[in-house]
C-alpha cells in the first residue's frame, strides 16, 4: 500500500486524466511526449465540457467521458506559447511575482509531457554543479573506482536519459558557475563524464550522456526576489521567457482560494464551512493592496510585501480549519484582520501602518456605503492597533 501523502505529484493527483487525454487525442506528438501539444493545453487549462473518446477506442481502467478540470487560472495563449516552447526542446523560463502559480503550471506541464514531474533542481546559494550534473556514491567509489554503478546521477542527466522534462525551481538564486553548468547542458545537450573515459567503464555512448529526444527545460525565477545572481546573458539566450502575472478576474481568483482552500481542508477529513461573502472580502482586500487601488478605484498604499493569490488560500485555509476545529468560538470574519495583519507585516513591520491606512480609506467607505459585511470589517478595526 502507498503511504499517504501531504501532495499529490500531479501524475498521481491526475492520473486518470491523462490516462484519458492520452487516449482522447491520437495526434502527432513531439518525441518522447506522453499526450499531444493540444492534450496538454487542455490538461492545464481544463476542458469546460464533457470529452468523449472517439467510436471504437478503450481503455482499461479509463471512463469513456470524462471532463477535465481546470488547473491553472490564466491565459490561454501564455499555455499554448509554452507548449510549444517545450515541443521545440528549447528552455522554458516562467518568470512573475512570487505567489503566481509558475512552480504550479512548470509541475503540470512537466507531467503532461514526461509523465513525471518529480526531475526537480532546486536553486539556491546552497545548489553545486555536481546537483545539475552528476555525484558519486562514495562507499562505492572508493571500494571500486570510478564506475557507473558508483555514478549518482542528477535528475537533469536522469531527465537527459529518458528524454523528459526536468525542472530547476528560483534558477536565479543559484551562484553564477551552477548557471554556467546549465548554459553548457542546454547549449550542448550532453553531460561529458571524464571519470569514465576508460573504454572498458563508459557505457556504449562513451563517457558523454547525450540528451535524448524530448529533454528540456522548465526554469522559474521570481521578479521580486531577483535572488544571489542575475541570470547572464547567455543562459537567458537559451530560454523563452513567459510572464506569469496574477489573476486578472476577481471571480475567478474567488473561486481558486475556495478550490485550493476546500481541497487542503479535505486532505484533513474537515469540511470548508467558510461562507462565500467572507471569501469575496479576503480576495478583494488581497487585489486591493497588491494593485494600489482598490476595486472602485479608490489609491491604495501598496505594503512592500507580495500579496499574492497563494498567500490567500493560505489565510483562506487557516480561516476555514479554525471554523472546523473551533466551532462556534469565533466568526470566520473576526479572524480576516489578524491574519491579513500576519501576512502584510511579514517583509517590514512597518507595513502594518499601510494596512491600516487601508482600513481607514477603502474600508471605511465601503462600510459607509452600506455594505454590511465591510461595515463589520470596519468594526474590528482595533485589531490592528493591538
Amino acid at each position: 500500500m502507498t503511504a499517504p501523502r501531504q501532495v499529490e505529484p500531479a501524475e498521481d493527483a491526475y492520473r486518470e486524466e491523462l490516462a484519458f487525454l492520452a487516449a482522447y487525442d491520437s495526434g502527432p506528438r513531439p518525441p518522447g511526449w506522453r499526450l499531444t501539444p493540444r492534450a496538454v493545453v487542455t490538461f492545464v487549462m481544463g476542458s469546460g465540457d464533457v470529452l468523449v473518446l472517439p467510436k471504437g477506442v478503450s481503455v482499461d481502467g479509463v471512463p469513456s467521458r470524462l471532463v477535465i478540470s481546470t488547473k491553472f487560472v490564466g491565459e490561454r495563449a501564455l499555455v499554448e506559447r509554452a507548449v510549444v516552447t517545450l515541443a521545440g526542446e528549447r528552455g522554458l523560463l516562467l518568470v512573475g511575482e512570487p505567489g503566481t502559480a509558475k512552480s504550479m503550471l512548470s509541475e503540470l506541464l512537466a507531467a503532461a509531457v514526461s509523465g513525471s514531474s518529480q526531475l526537480v533542481v532546486q536553486g539556491t546559494a546552497g545548489t553545486t554543479e555536481d546537483q545539475l550534473r552528476y555525484g558519486w556514491n562514495y562507499a562505492l567509489l572508493l571500494a571500486e573506482g570510478p564506475s557507473p554503478r558508483a555514478l549518482v546521477p542528477s535528475p537533469v542527466l536522469t531527465a537527459m536519459r529518458g528524454g523528459g522534462v526536468v525542472r530547476v525551481e528560483e534558477v536565479t538564486r543559484c551562484l553564477p558557475e551552477v548557471q554556467d553548468a546549465l548554459v553548457s547542458i542546454l547549449s550542448d545537450r550532453r553531460i561529458a563524464v571524464p571519470e569514465l573515459s576508460a573504454p572498458e567503464l563508459s557505457g556504449p555512448d562513451g563517457a558523454t550522456v547525450h540528451a535524448a529526444p524530448g529533454f528540456t527545460v522548465i526554469a522559474t525565477a521570481n521578479l521580486r526576489d531577483r535572488g544571489v545572481s542575475e541570470m547572464s546573458a547567455a543562459l537567458k539566450r537559451r530560454f523563452n521567457f513567459e510572464a506569469v502575472g496574477p489573476i486578472g478576474d476577481l471571480a475567478a481568483e474567488t473561486a481558486l482560494v475556495r478550490r485550493q482552500a476546500s481541497a487542503a481542508l479535505e486532505r484533513v477529513s474537515a469540511p470548508f464551512a467558510v461562507d462565500d461573502v467572507v471569501l469575496e472580502v479576503l480576495v478583494t482586500a488581497f487585489r486591493d493592496l497588491r494593485n494600489g487601488i482598490s476595486e472602485e478605484g479608490w489609491a491604495v498604499e501598496r505594503p512592500s510585501t507580495v500579496m499574492s493569490t497563494a498567500e490567500a488560500v493560505s489565510v483562506a485555509t487557516s480561516l476555514g480549519l479554525a471554523d472546523a476545529y473551533f466551532p462556534g468560538d469565533r466568526d470566520p470574519l473576526s479572524l480576516l484582520p489578524g491574519h491579513l495583519l500576519g501576512v502584510v507585516r511579514k517583509d517590514d513591520p512597518g507595513d502594518a501602518a499601510r494596512l491600516l491606512g487601508y482600513w481607514d480609506g477603502a474600508v471605511r467607505r465601503r462600510a459607509e456605503s452600506g455594505a454590511r459585511t465591510w461595515r463589520r470589517l470596519w468594526e474590528l478595526r482595533d485589531v490592528l492597533d493591538a
